[in-house]
């Protein structure tokens, strides 16, 4: 049995959710190890961030959003409201803002990302798609998405692919 990791950056540059299509990024990986039948899992370890499969919808917002992404966006604006400021949710607390801005050298600002975590929460940080004959099998329409939820600043992420299999 075969375990490979393999990370690349994706760079959040709005002041709005991102969607970045990932699956090449993916498929590379999967090929650049060998492994013939296994499972591959994207992850991501940050806590504002999730992965998705879905379709690419072949149409975009005037903005670049993906029209199914944009539709997922409304429908969680519904859920978890975007934060504007500081007592909307219970998060950020007096000790969280005084641990980021005093120990992490963060602008209290950067904090008002409540949303994001809930968003992340709700659609979880991984998916995990199986390998059959060195190809993922992602079904005729599927894409993998690394969504980042938070945008109170431009920011590099890392996404994280670990295949197991022979």
């Amino acid at each position: 049995m075969k375990v490979t990791t393999h990370r690349f950056s994706v760079q959040n540059h709005r002041n709005k959710p991102m969607f970045h299509d990932v699956t090449e990024q993916v498929k590379k990986a999967v090929a650049a190890c060998g492994v013939n039948r296994g499972i591959a899992t994207v992850y991501s370890q940050h806590t504002t961030c999730s992965v998705l499969i879905q379709e690419d919808s072949n149409d975009d917002t005037l903005d670049g959003t993906p029209y199914l992404m944009q539709d997922l966006l409304n429908v969680l604006e519904k859920l978890a409201p975007k934060c504007w400021h500081e007592g909307q949710y219970l998060h950020p607390g007096p000790a969280h803002l005084e641990h980021a801005t005093r120990d992490l050298g963060e602008q209290g600002c950067w904090s008002l990302n409540t949303d994001a975590h809930l968003r992340s929460c709700l659609l979880g940080r991984s998916e995990t798609i199986p390998i059959v004959d060195s190809a993922l099998v992602l079904g005729q329409f599927g894409h993998i998405y690394f969504a980042d939820f938070d945008s109170v600043r431009q920011r590099e992420r890392t996404v994280m692919v670990q295949i197991v299999g022979e």
